[in-house]
């Protein structure tokens, strides 16, 4: 204070007039104990933190005095003071991200540093997150000053051995052994800190933009997410985030899975023929110089271009100003970033941000254009054009030579892909009589629309004149008393959708105590068709659960059975499911063919069929509408070729001979046993049709195998009736045992 005095008189008698003050209050001495003291006697604190909070710096500095353990500040800066404000009434100030067990060990790692002398670093990145006076959130680190707090051990406190100190450095996500080594109440920390708050709103949100990105895809908030970091870094309360593709070989806007993330504003409402971002001009602009492009006044250009179409859109949207962004990919402009905002608060000025957050949005949209790619090309391969892997190695043969040739400049035109004397297997499992089941539960969801709408007619008043359309609704519920014809559904749909709605929304806008009785009767429609969809719904989810169930079944299976001797196989999903194979010594000339292959594939088929019933009478009791199945083998034993046929992108057999094959395979499938008005096909049994003699008898060894192993049973011998062009067929017949155990997939040689 001396030196002090003989270099600013008036400073040290100002320090000494509040140390005689301080002598008043010996809480400063011994401790502040109550929060109170500080609102009673708040003009000489902030008399005593004058050197630390200079007054000219309250307007600049984000500053106040901060006490361990307590979420209580003294003394803030007036900037600190109006953030607080904005930030409404209700705002509570924490840590973001430190729960109270980080919190805990946090505090231990001072008494670490500052007791026991270890040298610890404690500068984390601690954020607070405040919203400002218009809902943005702004993003604040914070430093504390330390130098006011004093670490004392109470009596009961056990001093740490150097082993245990190493075991806590090594252990720091370990909560329970930090409580162990220090015990609450075992340590008193005194003083005050220091707390200083930075702005590090764009860092921090440029931070969890980058996040966000990553995780693109699995976000289900990621709209309203990328919405609040875009606000946070342009400071535009009402800031939306959007996105358009375009389509180069057409010249326009499209709309790409992308939007199903990220809206399309250019986009919204209708689709464009032609690249016009509010003026062609401009646009042209934007997709040259590939610079951002801003405006500032969405309702200055409507004004200047009325006819454009953008400008209305925008305009009518109610959006006041915008930025675009090009997306660029190997020199191409891909599709526009779009900020938007209904307060005239973009422009050029503030679209220079976009040189902060553009690396991660190309990056981001590079990525996602590459995986929507991916998976349109594996959507494409798996559900349309598939190779199967069996004859692949041709594919990629024939892909390879045209590659090489194209190297050498040649127009070289592509090959018949094709694969010679095959013996072909054909099988499928059929759901009985899926079209009686599909219009019996069509006719009883229109029964029941037609009761539902003749209950409303009923609750409404005899002011409304409905004679005519009751008559009309009694006539169709008579119609469906009867067997359904091919137009009766369309006939009480149209009658439906196009007399009876519009005359109940038209009655229902007349007299509002109608709405209720309206409203309940949509309630009980699916929203998509506007009908009631029960019993249908019921089928069509059954018929798709059993169709995947006996697909997976076979799937499974096949790819098993490929470890033998490669085979073609292909499967289709109808009502029911339904396989072709192929084997031969051309899928895979470089192994050795022989013909046990086939008999072997023969068995397997038969027992994968065999399974496929087994596991299908337990998956019947869990559906909802009870299905029946019935099974087929065809066995042909005719040598064909299949070609791949390049304007189907798929295999078929080659040549008018091989054509007869397919004939059998389509119409044996309701063929019926001659001179009867059975069908070949019944549940509960396996139909093996074929022609020959020598097929007969293999099957029979084959059966005998699978009822050796109780999976089969009973045999009948039938002939199938002279079917179009094809006489001379046979059948078996066999009976699956419901009984029995799984069916053993053991290879067996020489049958």
């Amino acid at each position: 204070m001396e030196a002090e005095a003989s270099d600013n008189p008036e400073y040290a008698l100002s320090h000494q007039r509040i140390l005689d003050k301080a002598k008043e209050f010996p809480e400063l001495l011994n401790g502040i104990t109550n929060l109170n003291f500080f609102e009673k006697n708040e003009t000489l604190m902030k008399e005593l933190l004058r050197d630390l909070f200079p007054p000219m710096l309250t307007g600049n500095e984000i500053k106040a005095i901060g006490f361990p353990f307590y979420n209580f500040f003294f003394n803030p800066t007036q900037r600190f003071q109006n953030i607080l404000k904005n930030a409404g009434e209700n705002f509570d100030m924490f840590i973001k991200g430190l729960d109270p067990h980080r919190f805990y060990v946090m505090s231990c790692c001072i008494i670490l540093r500052n007791f026991y002398n270890v040298p610890l670093n404690l500068s984390m990145p601690f954020i607070f997150d405040i919203p400002n006076e218009e809902g943005i959130v702004n993003h604040y680190r914070f430093l504390n000053n330390v130098d006011f707090i004093d670490v004392n051990p109470l009596e009961n406190f056990k001093r740490l051995t150097e082993e245990e100190i190493s075991e806590l450095l090594d252990n720091f996500e370990d909560y329970e052994l930090w409580k162990e080594k220090f015990p609450p109440k075992n340590w008193e920390l005194k003083g005050f800190a220091v707390v200083n708050f930075f702005d590090a709103t764009t860092e921090i949100a440029v931070s969890n933009l980058k996040t966000k990105l990553i995780n693109l895809e699995d976000d289900e908030n990621l709209k309203p997410e990328l919405n609040k970091i875009f606000r946070s870094i342009f400071q535009v309360p009402d800031l939306e985030l959007g996105y358009t593709s375009i389509n180069h070989e057409e010249n326009k806007f499209v709309k790409t899975p992308i939007n199903g993330v990220i809206d399309s504003f250019i986009l919204s409402g209708f689709n464009h023929s032609r690249n016009e971002l509010l003026c062609e001009k401009n646009f042209n602009t934007l997709v040259e110089s590939r610079k951002y492009f801003s405006i500032s006044d969405v309702e200055k250009v409507y004004r200047e271009f009325p006819d454009s179409d953008f400008a209305k859109q925008f305009y009518e949207l109610g959006i006041k100003s915008a930025i675009f962004a090009p997306i660029i990919k190997n020199k191409k402009v891909l599709g526009i970033i779009e900020l938007v905002s209904r307060k005239k608060m973009l422009n050029s000025i503030n679209a220079q941000k976009m040189e902060i957050v553009m690396p991660y949005l190309e990056d981001t949209m590079d990525r996602l254009y590459d995986g929507i790619e991916t998976r349109i090309q594996a959507i494409i391969q798996r559900e349309y054009t598939a190779i199967h892997p069996s004859v692949y190695w041709k594919f990629r043969q024939e892909a390879e030579r045209h590659i090489g040739f194209y190297r050498e400049e040649f127009d070289l035109p592509y090959r018949k892909i094709t694969f010679e004397n095959l013996t072909p297997l054909f099988g499928q499992t059929d759901i009985r009589n899926s079209s009686v089941s599909r219009n019996l539960a069509i006719k009883k969801d229109l029964e029941i629309n037609l009761m539902l709408i003749s209950d409303v007619f009923k609750d409404l008043s005899s002011d409304n004149d409905l004679e005519s359309i009751n008559l009309k609704l009694i006539h169709f519920q008579e119609l469906l008393a009867k067997d359904l014809k091919a137009d009766t559904e369309s006939q009480v749909q149209n009658f439906i959708h196009n007399e009876v709605h519009p005359l109940l929304e038209s009655i229902k806008l007349q007299n509002v105590n109608y709405n209720q009785i309206v409203t309940d009767y949509h309630k009980q429609l699916d929203s998509k068709t506007e009908l009631v969809y029960q019993f249908r719904k019921k089928f069509d989810d059954s018929l798709s659960s059993v169709n995947k169930f006996l697909a997976d079944i076979l799937d499974k299976r096949q790819e098993e059975q490929q470890q033998r001797f490669p085979f073609y196989y292909e499967r289709f999903k109808t009502d029911g499911v339904e396989h072709n194979m192929y084997i031969g010594s051309s899928i895979e000339p470089e192994l050795t063919y022989d013909p046990i292959f086939l008999k072997n594939l023969r068995l397997w088929q038969l027992r994968v069929i065999c399974e496929s019933e087994l596991h299908y009478k337990k998956y019947k009791e869990t559906l909802d509408y009870s299905l029946d199945v019935s099974s087929l083998i065809l066995v042909y034993s005719t040598p064909i070729s299949i070609r791949f046929r390049m304007d189907e992108k798929r295999f078929d057999v080659d040549g008018s001979y091989n054509a007869r094959y397919e004939m059998i395979k389509k119409r044996i499938d309701k063929s019926q046993v001659k001179n009867s008005d059975e069908r070949i096909t019944q549940p509960g049994k396996i139909s093996i049709i074929y022609s020959q003699d020598r097929e007969r008898e293999e099957y029979l060894k084959l059966i005998k195998i699978l009822q050796d192993q109780n999976v089969l049973s009973t045999i009948e011998e039938l002939e199938v009736e002279d079917l179009q062009g094809i006489n001379g067929l046979r059948a078996l017949r066999v009976a699956v045992n419901y009984e029995a155990e799984d069916v053993d997939y053991e290879f067996v040689e020489g049958v």
